[in-house]
């Protein structure tokens, strides 16, 4: 269950603190993203339907060197969505992949707070 946490987080990336953004349309879809995502509840599949659909958008505009991170976080997205809110498939994707899926968040949300200066990390 303590991997179901990292896959909210992962998805959420919490409430966000919000400030100006130096990286062009990117910096402002990730600010949307993030917004769409504030306090998502993994469990409902609408929900993370609507932050994948965000996070389509932004992996689009994202620089070169995150586009592997934002492919691993919108293909979790997926899975999470798939999984229509059954814990126990949450649960193992969380197993088999929450690894994968922690180090793509870390490095969206170092960029994010290097570059759009958006804290992605602390509420």
């Amino acid at each position: 269950m303590r991997k179901l946490g990292a896959l909210a987080a992962a998805l959420t990336m919490g409430a966000v603190a919000l400030t100006a953004c130096s990286g062009g349309d990117y910096c402002a879809e990730l600010t949307s993203y993030a917004k769409s995502a504030k306090n998502l509840d993994a469990k409902n599949a609408d929900q993370v339907g609507k932050a994948l659909k965000e996070a389509e958008k932004v992996s689009k505009s994202a620089p070169s060197d995150l586009k592997d991170d934002w492919k691993t976080l919108t293909a979790y997205a997926k899975k999470a969505q798939d999984a229509k809110g059954d814990t126990a498939k949450l649960t193992e994707l969380s197993k088999a992949e929450g690894q994968k899926m922690g180090e793509a968040s870390a490095a969206i949300a170092k960029h994010a707070k290097d570059t759009c200066k958006i804290d992605l990390n602390n509420p």
